[in-house]
């Protein structure tokens, strides 16, 4: 029986769902949604990351072991957003400057690592973006030990499958069933649209407790007491 587990690739994503989604922050599906948030310890490789949004091709890598992880990065699409659980080994770099090269030149929208990574200068010297545990010295190497592609996972404590949409910035990784991003890129379009008009108001003098109406309802509700 074979030590791996391949599944096809999932279809990509709408083009016009991605460009939405790039629209808005990860903060502000966190205002609108409670579910799909990645442990926030796995953090943007580049802390000024803007949005990257891509639907996920999963990966599950043993601990020392890098043998699937250059498939993956042979068989990923432009717009694929590779998301790698690395079953709960958080000493071992699975993503280096070549398997970087490697992901931009396949079009990877985005990489996320349940652990660490190594050679971050030459990673973001390729302009790949990549969300990680930070950076270790001691690397994975091709030993065999099997793994699964395109099967379902846990990244960060969030269940993941493949072609679910991911969704990444500085401030960290979403990732959201396909059947639901279209409505929570709406959602959240319309929050960034509200908060801008009450950062303008803000800019023009007025107070924040004021407009979010805080102010009124605690006076209210202290002049009964």
């Amino acid at each position: 029986m074979s030590r791996y587990r391949i599944d096809p690739l999932p279809d990509p994503a709408k083009p016009e769902l991605i460009a939405a989604l790039e629209k808005i922050e990860t903060a502000t599906l966190g205002h609108v949604r409670l579910t799909g948030f990645v442990d926030r310890r796995v953090q943007a490789l580049k802390p000024a990351q803007p949005t990257r949004a891509g639907s996920a091709v999963t990966l599950a890598l043993p601990a020392m072991c890098s043998t699937l992880m250059h498939y993956a990065v042979s068989r990923i699409r432009p717009g694929d957003f590779l998301i790698i659980d690395r079953l709960g080994d958080d000493r071992h770099a699975c993503l280096g400057g070549a398997v970087a090269r490697a992901a931009r030149l396949a079009g990877a929208a985005g990489v996320v690592v349940d652990g660490p990574v190594t050679d971050a200068e030459e990673i973001l010297g390729e302009g790949l973006a990549v969300w990680c545990h930070g950076v270790s010295s001691l690397t994975t190497r091709r030993l065999e030990l099997g793994g699964m592609f395109n099967r379902p996972i846990a990244c960060g404590g969030v269940p993941v499958h493949a072609g679910d949409i991911v969704v990444a910035d500085a401030s960290g990784v979403v990732v959201l069933p396909a059947d639901e991003a279209a409505a929570e890129a709406q959602a959240g379009i319309a929050r960034e649209g509200r908060v801008a008009r009450t950062m303008d108001r803000l800019s023009k003098g007025e107070k924040l407790g004021n407009i979010t109406g805080v102010v009124q309802r605690i006076e209210e509700l202290t002049a009964k007491d």
